[in-house]
């Protein structure tokens, strides 16, 4: 059965022109005397190319070609064929709405391994073509960790003194004895796989969570939460030790909030994880921010800046001296565009000094310091040591207090050239904020060049963006003009398995530049409402977050409802 069907389809590969009929002849050939599929064959003695193949099956057999390198597919889906199915007709189980299944398969025509899936699952199955290699290396890389973990949870289930239960009205530890038990095999390699699969799926953050009577770990991708693992309850407190123990934290103080750091090496690249404790109803909720230098953009051309927003940022980083701000909630992309404008003007001839709390990244020729506030060492003592450090840039965390503001205004009007983030909505409320501090109004207006708003929004997945029908009211509401609204086409991604069914992949920032010119710096003195500030802002060019919204939106890159949920309207 197998021969007739290599037969049909090189029968098919020679009538498109593909192989010739010699070639044919020498692949089956090859297939008879070492067996294996014939389209690997060709592929191996290079008479054809992989896409090409892939392609050619796509459009033969009816179905779409599927790239499973770009594909991040959930366990609970893997978990529906079980491996040696899987490796047996070489598919991999890729997606799941309602009563169907998608499976990607080297041979769409192979209706013995459809069957079987069928009768096993008792799902509908909708075949996709993707190539060997790619359903080989998706095969190693979920199944291998699914049948870990279940090694894990079965070791744990079976053998219950391999794990160190606390119980709340525990008064005493024995912490040489808890520290040996957490040591045990089951709980370390549970914490590892979760500490890797969050690095592969490329979460920003791993949060690790006890209720009254469920424990659950869940990832942060994309600034969206999911839910990955449900560990047994009896490993709440094992698991919470071991991420103390790898942080260096107390695994006996259960009562007061701990904040580590753990550096690991996962194949062959260092991430550090920021590791947050915080004793919460039913156990202590850990969360670890996963800092992977890997993934940091560092060119700021490619961050997401309008043209005009770009060159007015270039322009203030390239000051002599003076203060650029950067503005937004937590998590919105402040350190990466930091870290980015360090990278730009870090040349042989320049000493940068900064001030973090944490570092997240070490950058070459950069001198970090890392805050220390329980021994004096807070963003106010370091500023006044950097001055005595002959430095020409100074990178500030963040200003949080009116002293620490001062000496950054200082050093600024002083011949440095001085960075900083502050936690405000927008660039104009910033000068207000600095106001409010105690910085006197003409010192804010002689120091500051510019002032960087930002906000994160998620990117429409570019694999199943559809276009989607809006009323042109909508439009306008959101703040295109009446021409543009009749225009302009908001994406909206269906769901695929490269964006797990959300419709999103990957983030884009929006920034909103505001240049602190003469006429700015005169409503500073006047005592001008940031409104005010605001306004004028936009008479000379300065897009506002809400408008740089509203261009990716032209661009095909994010959604209006993501716009409009993340800016308030101009």
């Amino acid at each position: 059965m197998a021969m007739a069907m290599a037969g049909r389809l090189g029968t098919m590969l020679v009538s498109s022109g593909l192989i010739t009929e010699d070639q044919l002849k020498q692949a089956l050939a090859m297939q008879q005397r070492e067996g294996g599929r014939l389209g690997s064959i060709l592929v191996k003695m290079s008479f054809v190319p992989e896409d090409k193949l892939m392609m050619f099956l796509s459009k033969q057999y009816g179905v779409p070609y599927v790239d499973l390198s770009r594909f991040d597919i959930d366990q609970n889906i893997v978990k529906l064929i079980p491996a040696d199915v899987a490796q047996k007709y070489q598919i991999m189980p890729i997606n799941r709405t309602g009563a169907t299944i998608t499976i990607a398969m080297v041979d769409p025509s192979n209706v013995f391994a459809i069957d079987d899936v069928k009768f096993m699952t008792g799902y509908n199955v909708e075949p996709v073509v993707a190539t060997e290699g790619g359903i080989k290396g998706a095969i190693g890389k979920y199944y291998s960790l699914t049948t870990a973990i279940e090694k894990v949870m079965t070791a744990l289930e079976v053998d219950d003194k391999s794990v160190g239960v606390i119980h709340d009205d525990e008064e005493k530890l024995d912490v040489a004895k808890l520290k040996a038990e957490v040591e045990d095999a089951p709980v370390v390699k549970l914490v590892n796989l979760i500490l890797t699969d969050a690095v592969q799926k490329g979460a920003s953050d791993i949060h690790i969570e006890a209720y009254e009577k469920s424990f659950r770990v869940r990832y942060r991708i994309d600034g969206s939460l999911y839910e990955v693992m449900s560990p047994p309850m009896k490993l709440r407190a094992a698991l919470t030790s071991r991420l103390k123990i790898m942080a260096e934290l107390d695994i006996a103080e259960r009562r007061l909030p701990q904040d580590g750091r753990i550096k690991l090496k996962i194949k062959d690249k260092e991430v550090d994880l920021r590791v947050s404790v915080l004793p919460c109803l039913f156990g202590e909720k850990i969360v670890m921010r996963i800092l992977d230098k890997s993934n940091l953009m560092l060119d700021l051309r490619k961050l997401g800046f309008e043209a005009k927003a770009m060159k007015d940022f270039m322009d203030a980083i390239s000051s002599p001296y003076g203060m650029v701000l950067v503005t937004g909630p937590t998590g919105s992309g402040k350190s990466t565009t930091l870290y980015s404008a360090l990278q730009q003007i870090n040349t042989i001839d320049v000493n940068i000094m900064t001030a973090e709390d944490p570092v997240e990244y070490n950058l070459m020729g950069v001198n970090q310091v890392q805050m220390k506030d329980d021994i004096g060492l807070n963003f106010a003592a370091a500023l006044r040591s950097f001055l005595r450090q002959d430095p020409d840039i100074v990178m500030v965390g963040e200003i949080r207090d009116y002293e620490t503001a001062e000496i950054a205004v200082k050093a600024a009007l002083t011949g440095h050239l001085v960075l900083s983030t502050l936690h405000t909505n927008d660039a104009p409320s910033t000068v207000n904020r600095l106001l409010n501090m105690g910085v006197e109004p003409f010192l804010v207006s002689s120091s500051v060049v510019l002032i960087l708003a930002q906000r994160l929004v998620r990117k429409v997945c570019q694999n199943c963006k559809k276009p989607e029908k809006l009323p042109v009211q909508i439009f306008i509401d959101a703040g295109f003009t009446k021409e543009e609204a009749v225009t302009v086409v908001s994406n909206r991604g269906e769901g695929c398995t490269t964006c797990n069914n959300t419709g999103y992949k990957g983030r884009v920032a929006l920034y909103e530049v505001m240049p602190v010119n003469e006429e700015i710096k005169e409503l500073i003195l006047q005592g001008a409402s940031a409104i005010d500030i605001k306004k004028s802002s936009i008479k000379t060019g300065m897009q506002t977050l809400r408008m740089s919204g509203l261009s990716k939106v032209k661009e095909g890159l994010t959604s209006l409802e993501e716009v409009v949920g993340s800016t308030f309207s101009d």
